[in-house]
């Protein structure tokens, strides 16, 4: 479904990476690793199309993801380290907006159910910019339980997190690629997929 073959990254003069590639199929995870500065977040806007590699391709379905631009936007769903939420709608409209954005709709019952599902059901009402760090992050989080996306991709996913949100997270994970999607992710603190392996790919060794 996803490959990447021989990519190498450049920030500035600096070399990141390169000869890096992975295949990925529906029912698989894709851990990244590697030390603070080594490429990881650089890799995974690569993987989404935001900046092109120095060398080498990113495939989806068999077809570069520059030529496959729009279904590939429609079937992967990437979460950074910003939110994208904006300060002055509540997270329903934060959600409905994003929708729209991607050419979706999204009514007011499942974008409320998603939010309920990611605990935030207390706070639909309220603008953003009221909402701690965490729950902004829960907001981006049922963001992709609306996207209908088959690929996750996820930079430090558990960032701002609570135990409970972090476990929350787990079970999404879990529960996206056991049911036929994929996911790849970074990130410093542990995952526990409850019997799921990701495959591990180190970047900048």
């Amino acid at each position: 479904m996803l490959s990447a073959h021989e990519l190498a990254c450049e920030r500035g003069e600096r070399l990141l990476f390169r000869d890096l590639g992975f295949e990925l199929e529906r029912g698989e995870a894709l851990l990244v690793r590697g030390g603070n500065g080594r490429g990881k977040t650089s890799l995974l806007r690569i993987l989404c199309g935001l900046s092109a590699p120095v060398a080498g391709v990113v495939r989806w379905r068999g077809e570069p993801i520059s030529e496959a631009h729009e279904q590939y936007g429609r079937e992967m769903a990437y979460l950074g380290h910003a939110n994208g939420i904006k300060d002055d709608l509540t997270p329903v409209e934060n959600l409905r907006l994003a929708a729209a954005l991607g050419g979706r709709e999204l009514d007011v019952t499942t974008a409320t159910a998603a939010l309920e599902q990611v605990g935030l059901s207390r706070c639909l009402d309220f603008p953003a910019r009221v909402l701690s760090f965490g729950q902004r992050r829960r907001v981006a989080l049922a963001g992709l339980l609306t996207a209908g996306a088959l690929l996750w991709i996820l930079d430090e996913p558990l960032t701002g997190l609570d135990v409970d949100g972090v476990a929350m997270v787990e079970q999404m994970i879990r529960d996206h690629v056991v049911a036929g999607g994929l996911a790849i992710m970074t990130t410093h603190q542990p995952l526990a997929l409850d019997g799921l392996t990701p495959k591990t790919l180190s970047v900048g060794d």
